[in-house]
């Protein structure tokens, strides 16, 4: 689940290193963070795959499953024709609104396009992934995810730097220039970052594609059988993947309100500090959504098989397994805070720029560090319910919660307490996860998920 958060990682870094200007740090962030908002509603309802092919499976009927994953990228590619790419040419005037600087709004128009037209095979790698997951064989999407990182890593570099890597880059910089020459690629910069990621998002997707496929599988599970569209399975998806798809995307419109006005519109050096604070919050909780993710295979199981006792222990072993991880990384923020801003900012950034970057982010990083355990908590819990089918209270809660409290909340801290300036919205953005987390668990712990049953027909 760290794959696509790896790469945008990757292209902050890459994006870092094109000028002393550390504008292209928030614009890469600001351009992402626009174009995820409106996948993530896609993303969100497709996790559901997730489910229906774990209970299936637990249940004694695996070969339900494929079905579910057709039918899944079906929506998605529809969802991508309709609205994505379509939304794309609204971006310079949803910038224009949200008042950021007009440079850097450019640049973000350049980087959020990209990603939205290459979206399509986005839809397609999450459904595979989904269907893999509830099929308890995540190591198919570790090996797509590791393969796509490594090709956007100097796929990207060529595209965006051509034969003129900057010296920061050292050795493999030299050698993706030297790569560029030979083929005759010019700097893209910004735009070339995008058209890697994207590029590498394609190599992701094939190498699922090609399993699910696969002669193998095939005879297992009747993959290459499902292909056809199923009125009843695109109900049967909505019906219980319209919550996580509101849910996903309300909370990424209510963080792009965060990072792009509450905390951009204090100036390029807010918004720099901001994303680069941000950036390590995605490395932080991805992989604790990975642990989600494979909460909602095991839960979506052992409710298949009706064994809600066992579904109760893995939930527990998946909450632990994220305190540690997500509290390991609360400490590295608190104690490493000025090195972590630091590795974005190249050595001929002015003295005063660099100064005021690291004070902004350093304490981003603090209030992040803050509510790491509770964010883990949140994510995994989440989780549990979903693979038990219990969507809809938790994705209402989650949209009220988010408005009430990032938005509702950063902007009332930047109106009576200015002095906060962009850390207001940050503490309102840490009161958020911790009140979701304490919802989220008092739910869980009532237990009402147990009685939901998904698949009605077990017979194992």
């Amino acid at each position: 689940m760290v794959s696509y958060t790896a790469m945008t990682f990757t292209d902050k870094w890459l994006c870092s290193n094109i000028s002393s200007d550390p504008i292209y740090v928030g614009a890469q962030g600001n351009g992402g963070l626009a174009a995820w908002v409106p996948i993530s509603l896609a993303h969100g309802l497709l996790t559901i795959i997730n489910t229906f092919v774990a209970q299936n499976m637990g249940a004694g009927r695996p070969e339900r499953g494929p079905a579910y994953a057709w039918n899944g990228m079906y929506m998605g590619l529809l969802y991508w024709l309709v609205f994505l790419v379509p939304f794309s040419f609204f971006l310079p005037e949803i910038f224009r609104l949200a008042e950021l600087n007009e440079r850097q709004a450019d640049l973000a128009v350049q980087y959020g396009q990209v990603l939205l037209w290459g979206a399509g095979f986005t839809m397609v790698l999450r459904s595979l992934g989904q269907f893999f997951f509830g099929m308890h064989k995540p190591g198919v999407v570790m090996t797509a995810g590791i393969t796509a990182n490594i090709f956007n890593l100097v796929v990207s570099a060529i595209l965006c730097f051509g034969s003129t890597a900057p010296e920061s880059l050292g050795l493999f910089g030299r050698t993706t220039s030297q790569m560029a020459g030979w083929l005759g690629i010019e700097a893209m910069g910004i735009r070339g970052s995008a058209i890697g990621t994207v590029l590498a998002t394609v190599v992701e997707a094939c190498i699922p594609a090609a399993v699910f496929l696969g002669k193998s599988m095939h005879a297992q599970y009747a993959t290459r059988s499902a292909w056809r569209f199923s009125w009843q399975h695109w109900k049967d998806l909505w019906r219980l993947g319209w919550p996580g798809g509101a849910m996903f995307g309300n909370e990424m419109v209510c963080w792009a309100f965060f990072m792009v006005y509450l905390v951009s519109h204090f100036g390029p050096q807010h918004a720099t500090a901001g994303w680069i604070a941000h950036q390590y919050m995605s490395l932080s909780f991805m992989p604790a959504v990975g642990l989600s993710v494979a909460c909602t295979a095991l839960v979506g199981k052992y409710q298949g098989m009706q064994r809600s006792d066992l579904a109760v222990h893995r939930a527990w072993l998946a909450i632990r397994l994220a305190l540690v991880y997500m509290g390991l990384c609360g400490l590295a923020f608190f104690f490493f805070r000025e090195q972590l801003i630091r590795f974005f900012l190249r050595g001929d950034t002015p003295p005063e720029q660099v100064e005021e970057i690291i004070r902004l982010g350093s304490k981003f990083l603090i209030a992040t560090a803050a509510f790491q355990l509770f964010d883990a908590v949140a994510m995994t819990v989440s989780g549990a319910l979903r693979g038990a089918g219990d969507t809809v209270v938790p994705g209402v809660a989650t949209v009220v919660l988010s408005w009430t409290i990032i938005v509702g909340g950063g902007l009332a801290l930047t109106k009576w307490a200015p002095h906060l300036e962009s850390l207001g919205a940050w503490i309102a953005a840490a009161s958020y996860i911790a009140l979701l987390c304490l919802f989220l668990l008092a739910r869980f712990l009532s237990g009402k998920w147990k009685s939901i049953r998904v698949v009605d027909d077990p017979v194992a």
